[in-house]
């Protein structure tokens, strides 16, 4: 393992956090508290209680993902990208680095990210609301599972773009989409049972679901399917990238 090359990737990755402040962490903050005057407040005066939980306390894991998901996607994808965009990803093709330090270096920078700004919304919505984390262990390592997983995804989306519009499809088109209609701001009991039928085939909704899990002890699937779904979904990213790297797919050509 060269250490000494996976660490230069990370350091350079996280340095860029450092340069873009504002945009990094203060803006996370910002949204955060608006989805609490508009959900919190507006929302939360017509639904009081969800399974015994208030609401605004029941939307906190469900804010936590969309932020996680969004920014480990946006971050590995840019990472991944930008050497293509400047031509100087050969450079570290022609590193003494294999294709996996290459990964860890990339996507361990992105989860870096993703779980620094977790933890700023948990902390900013303790702000807002009494928050009741039940298994605290547990928590962190969904934080770290789920940061590590979208960050392997983002990557994917990363290497698959060659454009800036490409880079975004996915995750305006897809992701942002699947995390609002996966149960992060209301329960699928709620829906009529069709729709929770159709809730159902929604993989983000394993991941909140497992994630309120942690709070609250309440979940609309078992936390047991939650987390087969996401090494599941894991180990299929890594597979597809390792893959992609070994064929040199829009990498070496």
């Amino acid at each position: 393992m060269n250490w000494y090359g996976l660490k230069a990737i990370y350091y350079h990755e996280m340095d860029r956090m450092r340069r873009t402040l504002f945009q990094s962490l203060i803006s996370p903050i910002i949204s955060t508290s608006l989805y609490f005057v508009v959900f919190g407040s507006a929302i939360g005066s017509r639904i009081t209680e969800i399974n015994g939980v208030s609401y605004g306390s029941f939307i906190v894991p469900g804010m936590i993902m969309l932020t996680i998901l969004t920014q480990s996607i946006s971050n590995a994808s840019f990472g991944i990208f930008f050497p293509k965009f400047t031509n100087t990803v050969y450079e570290l093709l022609a590193a003494p680095l294999s294709s996996f330090e290459i990964i860890i270096g990339f996507v361990g920078a992105a989860a870096t990210k993703s779980l620094i700004i977790g933890c700023i919304i948990i902390a900013t919505a303790g702000i807002f609301v009494d928050l009741n984390i039940e298994h605290p262990f547990i928590m962190i390592f969904f934080l770290v599972l789920t940061s590590v997983t979208f960050a392997l995804f983002g990557f994917m989306i990363g290497i698959w773009a060659d454009n800036f519009e490409k880079l975004q499809l996915i995750p305006i088109l897809i992701i942002t989409p699947l995390v609002f209609l996966g149960g992060s701001f209301y329960s699928i009991d709620m829906l009529p049972e069709f729709w929770q039928k159709v809730s159902l085939l929604n993989p983000v909704l394993y991941l909140v679901s497992g994630f309120r899990w942690s709070f609250y002890e309440i979940a609309d699937v078992s936390i047991f399917t939650s987390l087969i779904t996401i090494f599941f979904f894991l180990f299929s990213c890594l597979a597809i990238i390792i893959y992609s790297f070994s064929k040199g797919y829009k990498i070496k050509n």
